[in-house]
Formats: C-alpha cells, structure tokens, sequence
C-alpha cells in the first residue's frame, strides 16, 4: 500500500461502511467527521513511540534579552530534546568548537549556582521569568543547561567577550518534532508507507464504532495506552520521572521523553 491523501483515506472508510462516496473531505456530516476520526488517530498514533522520520537535527531559537543572557528557546514544534550542543569557541578564534552542554535536573542546576560566589568578579546575578535569581558566570562558555518550564532552556554561563546573551545559531539540537495536520483533501499524513495500512485500518475501526453506535472501546484503549506513556513520558527537556541508577551510567547531556504540545 502506498501512502494516501486525506480524501482517499476518507473514501476508503466510506466505501467500507456502504456510504454514499464524496468528492471532498468536507461533502457531508459523515466525511467531516471520518476526516477528524482520521487526524485524532493520526496523533495518537505518532504519541505512541518516537518515529525516526520526527527526528530532526536543527536548532535552538534566540531570547536575545539583556536581562536573561543565557536564556534560549525551544521552538514550539519540538516535543523532544535528546542532546544539546553549543558553540564553544574562544576569543579571537574563527573555527567552530561545538561541544555538549550537560544537561541537569532544576534542584542539581541551582545547587551548582548557589554554590558561586557574587563577590566573584565574574559572577553576576540575573532573574529568571518567575523572578527568582540565578548567579550566573559571565567569561565562561556553558557547561550546564536545565529547563524550569520546559519551554525555555537556563546555560549556566556564557562569554561577554564574544556575545551579548546566548545565540540560536551557535547551537546544536537532535530533537523529535510534532507534525503539522491539514484538513484539506490533499494532504497526506506524515508517516512511514509501511504504516499507512496498520493506520488505515485503525481508523476504519475506530470509524464504525463511533459512527455506527457502537461501544467506543477503541476510543478507550487509545486513552489508556496515551495515558500510560504521558505518566512516565512527559517532558520536553528531561524525564517527568526520576529512577535510581543503581551505578548505571547515565548520559546526562540527553534529555529524553515526550511531551504533546497541539
């Protein structure tokens, strides 16, 4: 089977269920309704795993405010981070030095600046968003990121020799992003051809349950197993869970898990 446009997918439903065929999505009731029974299965679909076809190696975007130098921004269609990399390069040099920055849970991360000391002539003080401070050093390319929101990325540090606040562009990210829908006829959903056919049928399924007056229990399995994997997997930046590691090694700089931003 080969991938399929939103209008197909619909008539092939239509034609399963001995409806009346329609030339657009948007035709009748029925149609309208099969092609957002089409797009909720879509997502939830996409939300059960990370599908390497998400995968994207691309980058931060800038803050660029004076009052938060070492903040950065997680572009709104990334529901992923797995590793971070910044431009360290020194003063005066002109090749790129791009190199991890070490990823660490919010409580690890202020511990690590409290600990710095302001009479420090390289330590200033700056607010995050919510107000509280965060001692940062300012000669220094970073070492440590975290996320108190999972919406902006914190750098321990930056370089005033080199850059007024952290850039987008000296940034490296591998990241699993959300695909965009289109209720237009033409528009086929991002996924792999091998997996249009266990797709389609899906939402054939899911389509006579719900348009034939049927028990929705496929609704509901798609709530349970969607649940299960948001309560261990519901972070951008890092894990909503925290396990021992019982002297396992850890790769610190990737974050994982999996968050639904719509």
């Amino acid at each position: 089977m080969s991938k399929m446009t939103l209008l197909e997918i619909v008539q092939d439903v239509m034609n399963d269920m001995t409806s009346d065929q329609v030339n657009s999505i948007s035709d009748t009731e029925e149609s309208i309704q099969i092609a957002q029974i089409a797009k909720t299965t879509y997502f939830e679909m996409i939300g059960r795993r990370d599908w390497p076809h998400l995968s994207k190696f691309t980058t931060l975007s800038s803050v660029s405010l004076l009052a938060q130098p070492t903040h950065l921004l997680v572009p709104a269609n990334v529901s992923r981070l797995d590793w971070f990399k910044y431009n360290k390069k020194r003063v005066a040099e002109t090749r790129n030095r791009f190199e991890d920055v070490e990823y660490l849970h919010p409580d690890e991360f202020i511990n690590k600046l409290n600990a710095r000391n302001l009479d420090d002539t390289n330590v200033i003080s700056i607010a995050d968003f919510g107000g509280a401070t965060l001692q940062i050093i300012d000669d220094k390319q970073p070492t440590y990121f975290t996320s108190f929101d999972d919406k902006y990325i914190v750098l321990d540090s930056y370089d005033t020799a080199i850059e007024s606040s952290v850039q987008g562009s000296n940034t490296q990210i591998k990241a699993y992003t959300i695909p965009t829908w289109s209720a237009v006829d033409g528009f086929t959903p991002d996924l792999p051809t091998e997996h249009f056919p266990g797709y389609l049928a899906e939402v054939k399924s899911i389509a006579k349950y719900r348009l034939e007056g049927e028990a929705d229990q496929k609704a509901e399995q798609q709530s349970e197993r969607q649940q299960k994997r948001l309560s261990v997997n519901n972070w951008t930046v890092h894990g909503g869970i925290r396990y021992p590691d019982y002297g396992r090694r850890v790769n610190r700089t990737a974050s994982s898990s999996l968050f639904g931003r719509s």
